[in-house]
């Protein structure tokens, strides 16, 4: 275990027994034109750990926990500590690089089960001990932090040892995942019994089943499969003032759907240990295709007629001009001067890649799926480029997080971040969150993409490049940040499927309201009355 955190500690993420992704040197020159020079003396992942405090988690409180997980399964060890003090955000990676200070808690525990993580939460009661549950750590707004609020001390509540199937109903089709179960995992398991969840957000290879839930994952297949609270079911939650079970039935009249204020509550309001899913039957048929429009306007009015015309694709993804610009630049498994040359036959200026996949039963049924998408996108002006480019983008989807170390390494600051509006003010939000980043940040690279498309609406995600301020990597970033949530602010939501965590909490009552904020209170005081779960996180 000791292996894995020092890991998790020094780069930022793995594939399943994979390394970083590596950036050839025609990507760095590419950056560097594009960019300006970067600090070659950039941090790199240190080779000493950072010095760690001593534990405050009173004696008697451990020695209670080592009876109930065992003395194995109640780390107090600097290096056990400091792998779960953060999550993966932009700023969580430079201070692990020595760039400024971040808590660290006093302890981590691994239940075994539901109700060993019952038994926890109760001991950090009696103790008013802070508690943060803890997933794949794959947080980038703060959600995994260690912080303590008004706490003498706070332990990591790590959900890895929660890992099994519990149950499997083929006649419902609904499954019963602990909510330590890792994405791969639970694709594993499911798979044994013929079906998936299709939830593959790009967190995949980390990210848990309790993580997807407590934020309101969206996955990359989302147009077709949902997001992931429209596949729960139902929720197990341990809290301070008991277990709490939600979910009896597909649908219910039974005053309002309290398992939706147990899904997005981002471990405040208790920590889920088990979730009940919709499955379906592992697809036999995947096809991907690469189609590219002419400007966004263009390609966004595309992607809203098949959204309007609930066109049953399982990806529908559009990439801003920028965003393609860097795929072609930096993708080497693409033809690209050709692909160059064959747009500008066809006077394509501003090209907008989209990509859309099918997953079926049968080559029938998705080649029918795919006859009246190409209907549509054709009359939207789209021009087909065909399956390999459709099929690189889904092999290579989540090849993002392993990059980020290169990135780090060579003097760049790459970070994401994502909101969702109506279609009618979709242009405008784009214009004005890319306009502030630029105003804040000087020349970066800002790139947009549509990856959730609904009739109502769609979200945007950017991710930013930029050469990083050696003199304040730290304040360049959150200085951004706060310049495109004022942006966002009046015209889209905070969040589409990060989450609230630590960093947009003090912007959720603009888009709640006092009084939501008031009923979000109200709850917690109801399940936690001391205020131990997930100090800081969500409320402020």
């Amino acid at each position: 275990m000791n292996d894995i955190i020092d890991h998790r500690l020094r780069r930022s993420w793995t594939a399943e027994g994979g390394d970083a992704a590596h950036l050839p040197a025609k990507a760095l020159c590419w950056l560097a034109e594009r960019i300006g020079r970067t600090e070659s003396s950039a941090p790199a992942a240190p080779d000493v750990e950072p010095a760690v405090p001593e534990s405050r988690l009173p004696e008697s409180a451990r020695e209670e926990m080592a009876v109930l997980l065992g003395v194995d399964h109640v780390l107090t060890a600097p290096e056990d500590r400091l792998g779960r003090a953060s999550g993966l955000s932009y700023l969580d990676l430079l201070r692990r690089r020595g760039q400024g200070d971040f808590p660290v808690p006093d302890a981590v525990v691994l239940p075994a089960d539901p109700e060993q993580v019952q038994g926890v939460l109760e001991i950090c009661a009696r103790y008013d001990v802070g508690v943060v549950p803890f997933g794949g750590g794959t947080s980038v707004v703060g959600g995994v932090s260690a912080l303590r609020g008004s706490k003498d001390a706070v332990v990591t509540l790590d959900l890895a040892r929660l890992d099994r199937l519990v149950s499997v109903d083929p006649v419902s089709r609904i499954a019963v995942l602990q909510a330590g179960v890792r994405g791969p995992d639970a694709e594993r398991l499911l798979g044994a019994y013929g079906f998936t969840l299709g939830h593959v957000p790009q967190s995949f290879e980390r990210a848990t089943i309790g993580g997807f839930a407590a934020t309101r994952s969206a996955g990359q297949a989302s147009a077709g499969y949902g997001r992931f609270e429209d596949m729960v079911s139902g929720v197990r939650l341990a809290t301070p003032r008991g277990e709490w079970r939600l979910g009896v039935a597909p649908a219910s009249a039974a005053g309002p759907d309290l398992r939706q204020l147990a899904v997005g509550s981002e471990g405040a309001l208790g920590v889920i240990t088990e979730v009940a899913v919709r499955v379906r039957p592992v697809p036999l048929v995947r096809h991907y295709t690469g189609y590219v429009l002419d400007g966004w306007e263009r390609g966004s009015a595309a992607v809203r007629t098949l959204a309007q015309h609930r066109v049953p694709a399982d990806v529908i993804r559009l990439s801003d001009v920028d965003e393609t610009e860097v795929s072609l630049s930096l993708n080497a498994g693409w033809k690209t001067s050709a692909l160059r040359r064959y747009l500008d036959t066809r006077g394509v200026l501003e090209p907008c890649l989209l990509i859309v996949g099918f997953e079926g039963q049968s080559t029938r049924e998705v080649s029918a799926r795919r006859r009246e998408t190409g209907r549509l996108l054709k009359k939207a002006g789209a021009l087909r480029l065909g399956r390999t480019l459709g099929e690189s983008w889904r092999r290579g989807r989540f090849s993002g997080p392993r990059q980020r170390d290169a990135l780090l390494d060579n003097g760049v600051c790459v970070e994401t971040l994502e909101t969702a509006a109506h279609w009618s003010k979709l242009s405008q939000l784009r214009d004005e969150v890319r306009d502030a980043l630029t105003k804040s940040l000087g020349s970066p690279i800002v790139m947009c993409h549509v990856s959730h498309a609904y009739e109502m609406g769609a979200s945007l995600y950017f991710t930013v490049l930029t050469a990083r301020d050696s003199d304040d990597p730290i304040g360049q970033w959150e200085r951004a940040k706060r310049a495109a949530c004022e942006a966002i602010d009046g015209l889209g939501t905070i969040s589409h499927h990060h989450a609230v965590g630590v960093d947009h909490a003090s912007y959720l009552e603009a888009e709640i309201g006092t009084l939501g904020i008031d009923v979000l209170r109200a709850a917690k005081a109801a399940v936690d009355p001391t205020g131990i779960l997930n100090p800081g996180k969500l409320l402020t």
